[in-house]
């Protein structure tokens, strides 16, 4: 088959052709401006590129559930020109292929469970950590959503007493995203991300709320493997202390052959970059 892939981010959309084994034959990136700068070159891009089939893996809050009139829709984001998008829409539209969407998180957890090194894994956990903090969850192959799809990022989390920063979140001053993804780094060390030394205290508080937030997602969802990506978690240092301060903190209380080996539980993404790229392609194959 050929399939079309699209990740759609806050700074970049990449545009992908592929093929029901995950393989990319092409690939571009462009930046994301408004709907009607960003979207006729999407169009332009797969006119003739003979596709059977669309997924993509988007920026979110989106809305999920098919039986509402606006299924497919870009909602509040505070992306404003997006807002109230019907991104779902308009890709069947002009492109005339059966499109499947998701979160972009969602979307990448589904890559690395079909395409990726975890594929037995029967539930997996993505978590992404840059300039937001996301989750997906996958169970039996299929993308878990409720009323909404999650909003792992926002799960309350204990601050640090050393830890004086507000926090970045415009919303909830203790969140796991206002306190640990890039921003909240950044705003509280005064530095660019990319300038941090590894061993300035802010990552170890970043370590610390990634920890009790995945004691929390472990003890609730159970999930067989967990994998973290995203800038934040690049810094090699930081999946060690998480696993050891995530040990501290689960104290023995539950044992799993998974938590006894910590290492191998809590791992970096399989497919490394191309998480989201290939996870659009799996949501491609779900289309109809």
């Amino acid at each position: 088959m050929i399939l079309g892939a699209i990740e759609a981010g806050g700074t970049k959309f990449v545009l992908a052709v592929g093929n029901e084994k995950g393989e990319i034959t092409e690939k571009v990136s462009i930046p994301t401006r408004t709907p009607e700068e960003t979207m006729p070159e999407i169009y332009a891009f797969f006119k003739d590129k003979r596709i059977e089939a669309l997924g993509i893996g988007c920026f979110g809050p989106l809305e999920l559930s098919r039986n509402k009139e606006k299924y497919g829709y870009i909602t509040s984001t505070p992306k404003l020109a997006w807002a109230d998008y019907d991104i779902l829409g308009n890709l069947k539209k002009h492109l005339h292929v059966p499109v499947e969407i998701s979160t972009d998180v969602s979307g990448a957890a589904l890559g690395e469970i079909t395409f990726g090194d975890y594929e037995k894994e029967n539930t997996l956990l993505y978590i992404t950590v840059g300039t937001g903090i996301g989750g997906g969850y996958v169970i039996d192959g299929k993308i878990h959503n409720g009323m909404l799809h999650p909003e792992m990022g926002h799960i309350l989390v204990t601050k640090n007493p050393r830890d004086t920063y507000k926090g970045a979140c415009p919303y909830h001053e203790n969140c796991l995203e206002g306190l640990a993804a890039g921003p909240a780094n950044e705003g509280r060390t005064g530095m660019k991300g990319i300038d941090i030394p590894d061993d300035h205290e802010s990552f170890h508080f970043i370590a610390e709320y990634m920890a009790e937030a995945l004691m929390s997602y472990i003890l609730v969802l159970s999930p067989t493997k967990i994998v973290l990506g995203g800038g934040v978690m690049a810094r090699t240092h930081m999946l060690p202390e998480i696993r050891r301060i995530l040990k501290e903190k689960l104290n023995d209380y539950i044992k799993t052959d998974q938590l006894s080996d910590l290492y191998s539980y809590i791992v970096t993404p399989s497919l490394g970059t191309e998480s989201g790229i290939k996870g659009a392609l799996a949501l491609a194959l779900m289309a109809e």
